[in-house]
């Protein structure tokens, strides 16, 4: 059977961009980017991009190419998305797509709520407000006027909880209600081969903090430095390690307890990645990358 494309998800420090790698050199493949914080070209450190050995074993879309201090968003994602296809198609090029943030998996498979654009003097009031009263107050204000969308949402999220208030502000429409409206998929009616990387926790949390010393020791403090003044609300602040690390260079935190919150972050990050994928892509093929090959894992999908 041919495969059209192939979805290699996981939580961070998984081994996913290996595996994309190695998958993609196998079956004449082009790698596309669906992690939401690999998308910053002023961060390639701190997301862990695909350095440029693997960049020059095959091409390598949608990595680096959006500013920090631009908001970035899913609606935007599918449309590159969109665009990368088309690219790898060119190429005839099996799509390869890997990442850890489970609604661009969605927004490839399950479609995108089509929900008309914030005007900027609400979205300008609405971030207003949010540097003024602090999360957990807007996400009070939301739960009056949108109580659906505010129980699904964290009340220390800022992101989502500005994204929901915003849109309940310009559409007078929960946020909820908007994404119950889909578009197609991107990759309807492809033949696909889905897999969900799952290592076993106690070598995910080693993972987890072995790669965040290699960040420390590859300039990733100097990055974080280089962000200091970025904008609390914009999706790019949510980078994991860059506050811990922002507290180090302040003289807050001590490298230890720097390194200790970034990794517990991290840790904790992952745990809410896996309780997604298991919730919403049970459809998909579970692979404990220690002892199961990506390769022979997608061979039967051939057959």
């Amino acid at each position: 059977m041919k495969i059209d494309a192939v979805l290699i998800a996981g939580p961070t420090a998984s081994g996913k961009s290996a595996a994309a790698l190695a998958l993609a050199q196998h079956i004449g493949g082009v790698v596309i980017n669906a992690d939401s914080m690999q998308v910053y070209r002023e961060a390639p450190i701190l997301t862990a991009q695909p350095d440029p050995d693997a960049r020059a074993r095959v091409p390598h879309l949608l990595y680096g190419h959006v500013s920090v201090r631009e908001v970035y968003s899913v609606g935007r994602y599918a449309d590159d998305a969109r665009r990368a296809l088309q690219e790898a198609r060119a190429m005839k090029k099996i799509p390869v797509f890997t990442g850890g943030t489970g609604l661009y998996f969605a927004a490839l498979t399950e479609g995108l709520a089509q929900i008309p654009p914030v005007p900027a003097p609400i979205r300008a009031e609405a971030r207003a407000l949010l540097v003024r009263i602090g999360v957990e107050a807007l996400h009070a204000h939301l739960a009056e006027r949108d109580p659906e969308t505010a129980a699904q949402l964290r009340s220390s999220d800022p992101q989502r909880t500005l994204r929901a208030y915003e849109v309940f502000e310009a559409t007078g429409r929960p946020l909820a209600h908007w994404q119950r409206d889909t578009s197609e998929p991107l990759l309807k009616d492809m033949r696909l081969a889905r897999f969900v990387l799952d290592p076993p926790r106690p070598l995910l949390r080693t993972r987890i903090g072995e790669r965040f010393d290699a960040m420390l020791e590859n300039g990733g403090l100097e990055e974080a430095l280089a962000l200091a003044d970025l904008d609390p609300a914009l999706p790019a602040a949510k980078l994991l390690g860059l506050r811990p690390l922002l507290a180090l260079a302040r003289g807050e935190l001590d490298p230890e307890a720097a390194i200790s919150q970034a990794v517990t972050t991290t840790r904790q990050f992952a745990k809410r990645q896996m309780t997604w994928f298991r919730n919403r892509m049970g459809d998909y093929v579970f692979i404990d990358p220690c002892l199961s090959n990506i390769i022979a894992a997608y061979e039967p999908f051939t057959v």
